[in-house]
């Protein structure tokens, strides 16, 4: 587990990241979500024991990164934002001296190297230098990097920044692999990738917790949850329709003959809106209920701060 008690990390007059206090157990992964400058990457900085708190404490599974700094390392696989690494190195000397930094040496080193090129699929890169590289196999690189030595906590800064949809997707797919048994903390702006590999998920503004649950119970807070989404060849008359209603709250335009219907509180909408539908015969293009909309709730949550 990982333990974070009122963390704090001041630079001069300006606190970076205030008073946090929260926990992460294994099996879980945690989408750190914040605007620019909310203190997500110094918090992660801390928590690997990059950056030392001004105050507060973080306890990797019994280890104080304070007090105990090379234990709780050990335990830790971190791709910093933006990658970095030594660029002269070609992508198999890099792995090789990460490897050997970690303590593997001979078949088990090898065999590591192998592991790590096979699941981020560097083939085609391995004895190019890393200064060479896109953007995206720069990402690929310093995944391989942290997960070398198969460590129990997972701490990733942007980890899908420049890559392209399918490379997005195998490497979601292998956050999801390894958090069976781990501790993943993924920081992010991309709110999608929230949906798709966390299982929880903490906002944070002015270097506090603004909100902390699982995507579905933050998307909950939408005023979108429980909405229905209806596009219709010709709005007509739709629209009042659907809003005399005594379950709908009100009925908004969303672009080309597509209205979003609001329900009153507790109300659920898609017997009654779909009565309508049946009744009046018309010819539907889309339907759906909405979930709620994550980046909403983000933006209502971190105006209040700014």
């Amino acid at each position: 587990m990982i333990k974070i008690d009122n963390l704090t990390k001041k630079f001069g007059p300006f606190t970076a990241v205030n008073g946090l206090s929260f926990r992460v157990q294994p099996g879980e992964v945690l989408g750190f979500l914040g605007p620019n400058g909310a203190g997500k990457s110094t918090t992660m900085k801390m928590i690997t024991g990059f950056l030392a708190p001004t105050s507060g404490q973080v306890t990797i599974m019994g280890h104080d990164t304070t007090t105990d700094p090379l234990k709780a390392k050990q335990l830790v696989g971190y791709l910093p934002e933006g990658a970095p690494s030594y660029g002269d190195m070609t992508v198999l000397q890099f792995l090789r001296f990460v490897g050997q930094v970690r303590g593997f040496k001979g078949a088990e080193l090898g065999a590591r190297v192998e592991r790590v090129k096979q699941a981020l699929q560097l083939d085609k890169v391995l004895h190019q230098p890393i200064d060479t590289l896109s953007k995206g196999f720069r990402r690929r690189v310093g995944l391989a990097q942290a997960i070398i030595h198969d460590p129990q906590v997972l701490i990733l800064d942007e980890p899908t920044d420049g890559l392209d949809p399918n490379q997005k997707q195998e490497v979601r797919n292998l956050i999801g692999n390894l958090s069976k048994d781990k501790i993943v903390i993924v920081s992010t702006h991309i709110l999608e990738e929230v949906s798709a590999v966390c299982t929880r998920a903490i906002i944070i503004a002015g270097g506090k917790i603004l909100a902390d649950g699982t995507p579905a119970e933050l998307e909950a807070r939408s005023r979108y949850h429980g909405a229905i989404t209806l596009g219709l060849p010709v709005l007509g008359n739709a629209q009042p329709l659907l809003a005399a209603l005594p379950e709908v709250a009100s009925v908004e335009a969303a672009g080309d003959n597509t209205l979003v219907i609001f329900p009153k509180a507790g109300a659920q909408l898609f017997e009654p809106v779909n009565r309508v539908i049946q009744q009046q015969q018309w010819q539907v293009n889309e339907l759906h209920v909405e979930r709620g909309r994550l980046d909403e709730v983000f933006r209502t949550i971190t105006r209040e701060v700014a």
